[in-house]
């Protein structure tokens, strides 16, 4: 009852972090949380990096809702850490997050409604107003991610517990064989995404020389690679024209 109550408030902080990014949404940083309420943080970290390579590319784009990674990370490591690992994780996590996606297109949907109020109480000038106004969204995100949460926790684990049972061996054996091909998915999706800048490959081709070849393991290559990023993003930023207003050296009065 606790664990599934702190589960579900942590699984709302991080929904409302979705409205103003700091970034706690993404599964590596839902998952150890999560692992460290249940007492197996090590199990929380393997299920919150293969949900993160899975979720990396995924985004609202335009009006397009994409999956809900927040609840689908919350409840697939919950139920994963209490019913057998990273396969059932991932098994459980891909649909709760799809079946999730359907609220947020509710939620969404209805929050426009509070813009024409917006509107009035910004005609009165009253900006105290339109700033508590925000409070609404933002409640109603914490509840649509929290409460689904809960109740999957609370009540999901000693179905699972059963599921997985009666589950054939050979069926284990493929969700864990899943768990373990599906994030390639989430890394070919990036891929694409190179595809299409061409300097990118620049770097892609010299991760594969350092891993093939220098057999660097991931976080070497990842010390090396920030560096190297944030040089990349300095040169590649755009100067800035500033256009310097002079004065002349007299001042008539027309």
């Amino acid at each position: 009852m606790i664990q599934a109550l702190l589960i579900a408030i942590w699984t709302g902080i991080c929904a409302i972090d979705d409205i103003g990014t700091q970034m706690l949404r993404r599964p590596l940083l839902i998952a150890p949380v999560i692992g460290v309420i249940m007492g197996d943080l090590p199990t929380a970290l393997l299920i919150g990096a293969s949900l993160e390579v899975l979720w990396m590319g995924i985004g609202n784009v335009g009006a397009y809702s994409a999956p809900d990674i927040i609840s689908g990370t919350a409840i697939g490591t919950a139920l994963g850490l209490a019913s057998g690992g990273v396969a059932t994780a991932v098994a459980v996590a891909v649909p709760a997050s799809l079946l999730s996606q359907q609220l947020l297109v509710l939620y969404r949907s209805s929050i426009v409604y509070l813009n024409p109020i917006a509107e009035k109480i910004a005609e009165t000038g009253d900006f105290s107003k339109i700033f508590r106004i925000n409070y609404v969204p933002m409640l109603i995100a914490f509840l649509i991610r929290a409460v689904p949460t809960f109740i999957a926790v609370y009540l999901g684990a000693a179905v699972i517990d059963q599921v997985v049972a009666s589950l054939p061996k050979e069926v284990m054996s493929g969700l864990a064989i899943a768990g373990k091909i599906i994030p390639s998915v989430g890394i070919g999706l990036l891929m694409l995404m190179m595809i299409k800048k061409g300097e990118l490959w620049v770097f892609l081709i010299a991760g594969f020389a350092l891993a093939v070849y220098l057999e660097l393991s991931v976080l070497p290559i990842t010390l090396l690679a920030l560096p190297i990023a944030l040089i990349y993003d300095l040169a590649s930023q755009k100067p800035v024209m500033v256009n310097e207003v002079t004065e002349s050296e007299e001042d008539y009065d027309l």
